[in-house]
């Protein structure tokens, strides 16, 4: 049987491993790596340099997992692999830089996002890995039925704003993915994205990238993307005044457009773009639907919550979307012109969904408490 290190063994204090993993090649550290990561189902890999030694954590369902610790020295060389390989500057380590791995050149299943930064204890190098599982469909999220019906309403429309929120890593874009495959499944409709970066392909999508360091930001590309005649314009973060007020106009004026909006909830949301457009009457007209999305983290079926090998002792494997949702009425649209918010509640509350998910037995009071808080539980 071939040496496999366990990446859930975490050495004691100053004990570095070297059971052959340390002293082999960095190509085939860096694909063992790899390979390991894509086994677990992680979403990053994260290697972090501190002196002599560094450490090696996995993304897994969200939440930061100790892998491995290497040797500095064999580091540096996998470090230096995965510089050359994303054509980095192999030399540079004072400054950050981004780049791209083919799966080929690594033998991996997907391809990964290289992106380095400078730390007081020496650099820090994240991997994001592509997963090329493809696209799911609304119906594969496992949202509730009532959401879906909500997401499925709103594609059927030929204009207004759908804005998701929820906190980095809460599945905003894998909904947005799952929206464009409808719209690409239905046909019949100019689709075009303006993403940063794209992370997947849908056939029969326009998809674009922004590129800031030429000067190609969200505004930007929206204002000549409309130019190009789309019916459905996808934003992937409102971050401005004028992004905001693009989408709304677009929206006014017989475009689809779904975009996201750093927010705390689906009120929040509305509270924020009012403060991004001056123009309430507008904002009130064109916004159509708001998501608020979490993403708890499910129970392992082999184990349930107990640990084993097949969760990596974690008690968890995979994720379930947790959302609410505020539908804009007729009613809501006179008040929002007058900035009165008072009342507009989503539906369900993020926590009652929560609580429906922990009776069926999916996850557990202490996922819910990581996720919301544990103010919600009380």
């Amino acid at each position: 049987m071939r040496n496999q290190v366990s990446i859930l063994h975490k050495p004691t204090t100053n004990q570095v491993p070297q059971t052959g993993f340390a002293d082999r090649a960095a190509p085939e550290v860096l694909e063992r790596l790899i390979r390991q990561a894509e086994a677990a189902g992680a979403s990053d890999i994260h290697l972090h340099q501190r002196g002599q030694v560094a450490d090696v954590s996995f993304r897994l369902d969200g939440v930061m997992t100790p892998a491995q610790e290497l040797a500095g020295d064999v580091a540096e060389r996998v470090c230096g692999r995965i510089k050359y390989l994303a054509r980095l500057k192999t030399y540079q380590e004072s400054l950050p830089q981004d780049g791209r791995i083919d799966r080929k050149d690594v033998g991996a299943q997907n391809d990964l996002r290289v992106a380095t930064y400078p730390t007081v204890t020496g650099e820090k190098t994240v991997l994001r890995l592509f997963h090329s599982s493809g696209v799911k469909s609304l119906g594969e999220l496992e949202l509730p039925a009532d959401a879906v019906a909500e997401l499925e309403r709103f594609l059927r429309q030929t204009s207004g704003l759908l804005l998701l929120t929820g906190p980095a890593g809460s599945g905003k874009t894998t909904t947005i993915y799952a929206c464009l495959r409808q719209l690409a499944e239905a046909g019949g409709r100019h689709v075009i994205t303006v993403e940063d970066p794209a992370e997947q392909i849908v056939p029969g999508i326009m998809q674009t990238e922004v590129n800031e360091a030429r000067g190609l930001d969200f505004a930007k590309a929206a204002r000549h993307l409309l130019r190009q005649d789309p019916q459905v314009l996808v934003l992937g973060e409102i971050r401005d005044e004028e992004t905001a007020n693009l989408a709304v106009r677009a929206a006014l004026t017989g475009h689809l457009v779904i975009s996201t909006l750093h927010a705390g909830s689906c009120k929040g949301v509305l509270e924020r773009l009012l403060v991004l457009c001056h123009d309430h009457s507008a904002v009130a007209s064109s916004v159509e639907l708001v998501l608020n999305q979490r993403l708890l983290r499910r129970l392992c079926g082999e184990c349930l919550g107990k640990g084993c090998s097949v969760c990596l002792n974690t008690g968890y494997r995979g994720r379930l979307p947790l959302v609410e949702w505020l539908r804009v009425s007729d009613a809501m649209r006179r008040r929002l012109a007058a900035r009165e918010l008072e009342g507009m509640a989503a539906q369900p509350a993020l926590a009652e969904r929560a609580r429906q998910l922990i009776e069926a037995g999916q996850t557990n009071q202490a996922e819910q408490n990581r996720v919301l808080g544990f103010a919600s539980a009380a």
